[in-house]
């Protein structure tokens, strides 16, 4: 255990040796403290320092399963529209663990996986569902109309919130985020296209600051397990 202390501000403890190491800052504690290091006076400074607010120690970090990111990760803000057709921000879930997916409604296998998935993790929640919002941001707003949201991304979940923007709302959000977002051209009809897109997921504390990023094919169990470290 790696613990170090000043005991006031004279005397450096390093608990790692568990008191065989004592190292004086000023002659004077050495001349204060000398002919003293007996084993009783050696546990009572060590049960001194521990009591002391100088006390440091190394603390891990949270078992996390997905990718640990910074506040400078994303910008974490937007202005969009939701599937009910209320303006939404970042702000209006302030207070609950927030779940950003980018995807869009014709997806053939990544959206609706990744849904379904953040559906079951939901349910595993149980009582503490209520205090995560997951929100899923299309990359086509061409197609993905309010009414096709409206009826899409409650499909996985009532609770669930689909976004949207125009042209510039949409590409300034994909930008903030680091989205990668192309239209790929298919066969047949001009709306018969795909979208390559970023498949991951981003996750904001009740501050509505960036914690994790779930890579596409986390399972539900392990999706809950990281949102209960960050519901205290």
């Amino acid at each position: 255990m790696g613990v170090r202390c000043w005991l006031r501000q004279e005397v450096l403890i390093d608990l790692s040796t568990y008191g065989n190491a004592v190292t004086f800052k000023k002659p004077s504690a050495r001349l204060a403290l000398q002919g003293v290091f007996s084993l009783g006076v050696r546990a009572w400074l060590i049960l001194a320092c521990l009591a002391m607010t100088g006390c440091t120690r190394s603390t891990p970090s949270l078992p996390f399963i997905g990718v640990e990111i910074g506040p400078q990760a994303v910008a974490g803000e937007f202005h969009l529209t939701d599937h009910l057709g209320h303006a939404r921000s970042m702000a209006d879930f302030r207070g609950k663990l927030v779940v950003l997916f980018f995807g869009y409604t014709h997806c053939p296998d990544v959206c609706p996986t990744t849904l379904h998935d953040l559906a079951q993790a939901m349910k595993l929640l149980g009582s503490r569902r209520s205090e995560a919002q997951v929100l899923f941001v299309t990359v086509d707003p061409e197609r993905d109309t309010q009414q096709v949201l409206a009826k899409y991304v409650p499909s996985f979940d009532p609770e669930f919130i689909g976004l949207s923007g125009d042209a510039v709302a949409t590409s300034t959000v994909l930008k903030n985020f680091h989205v990668f977002a192309s239209r790929q051209p298919g066969l047949g009809k001009k709306s018969a296209y795909s979208v390559d897109h970023s498949a991951g997921i981003y996750v904001f504390d009740r501050l509505g600051m960036p914690r994790l990023y779930l890579n596409y094919g986390q399972k539900p169990a392990d999706i809950a397990h990281d949102f209960r470290l960050l519901l205290p």
